[in-house]
């Protein structure tokens, strides 16, 4: 398993303008949900171009499973931000902000929404596996494209089921979700909203810098001296609020900004010096460091996708 989510999401959705209502910490939207008629359970179906929506951050009590049947997406959950390529199943807890999952989709986006109350699932023994699968959730939970695979079944046939069949089908896949081991946590820390609120703007400046200036050189000394702080202890300010070095931000950073560019048919060449990378070999170690895929494995992926739709 792999923690690569330790940037501050609320931020970037800032930097990214993913998010047009959310300007403080105290304005993260409530969604507010309603079951199904005659169930305690709402299911979501959506096969739509992305554009329907503006997949929002937000956060809600109920825990949500989310089935992104195929394609390529940003994936936000928490202080977690990623991409998926062969869709997703993410399991999502209480209260833990995230952004729709059709954001950044290429062609039509396909994906099943299950939201459901914790009391849904009793607190007993033969739910013990269960009850430790959504404690897990409150971190946000990744789960294998093989996995995803051995439950497609389940999700297309939930959203036709009657009331009491579904909430058993539901369990059900909690059930098998629980025994898996091919997952991933994404947020090292449980999401506190305290922690938006210390420093903001120290922080939104420094990002607000980055936005404006990540294609360009960019000094650190020069980020600290914007912050009124010398260089080590800006550096430790900024681990210490954030969770990863400054220079780590800059390139996750960047190599998001790539990933767009790239899905919009540009050369990997050009994307490497448009998103501040001085060599072509930097970019494309940076590249694989947080993708696990080449530059060109990315672009290549995604215009298979394009071709198939």
């Amino acid at each position: 398993m792999q923690n690569n989510g330790k940037i501050n999401l609320y931020f970037i959705n800032i930097l990214s303008n993913i998010c047009t209502v959310l300007i403080f910490c105290d304005l993260i939207p409530l969604e507010r949900i309603s079951p199904d008629p005659e169930s305690s359970i709402k299911i979501l179906y959506h096969h739509v171009m992305p554009e329907v929506f503006l997949w929002n951050y937000h956060y809600h009590p109920e825990f949500e499973l989310v089935f992104v049947f195929d394609g390529i997406g940003r994936r936000h959950v928490g202080n977690h931000v990623s991409y998926y390529e062969n869709g997703d199943l993410v399991l999502i807890g209480s209260n833990l902000p995230h952004s729709g999952f059709g954001y950044g989709a290429l062609g039509k986006h396909e994906e099943l929404v299950i939201q459901f109350k914790r009391e849904l699932v009793p607190e007993i023994a033969e739910f013990e596996i269960v009850n430790q699968l959504l404690k897990k959730a409150q971190y946000g939970v990744s789960f294998s494209n093989s996995i995803k695979k051995r439950l497609e079944g389940d999700f297309r046939k939930i959203k036709s089921m009657e009331p009491f069949e579904r909430y058993i089908c539901l369990l059900n896949i909690l059930k098998k979700l629980a025994i898996e081991s091919e997952y991933q946590i994404l947020n090292s820390t449980q999401y506190q909203t305290s922690d938006f609120t210390k420093d903001q703007n120290r922080v939104l400046k420094i990002f607000q810098f980055v936005e404006k200036n990540y294609a360009n050189d960019i000094n650190t000394l020069e980020v600290a001296e914007l912050s009124n702080l010398t260089l080590p202890a800006f550096c430790n300010y900024f681990k210490k609020n954030l969770g990863v070095s400054f220079t780590d931000f800059l390139n996750e950073y960047r190599i998001n900004q790539a990933c767009i560019q790239l899905t919009e048919g540009q050369s990997v060449s050009n994307v490497a010096f448009l998103c501040g990378f001085n060599s072509l070999s930097y970019f494309s170690r940076t590249f694989k460091h947080f993708k696990n895929i080449s530059p060109s494995e990315f672009q290549n992926k995604v215009f298979e996708k394009k071709e198939r739709r």
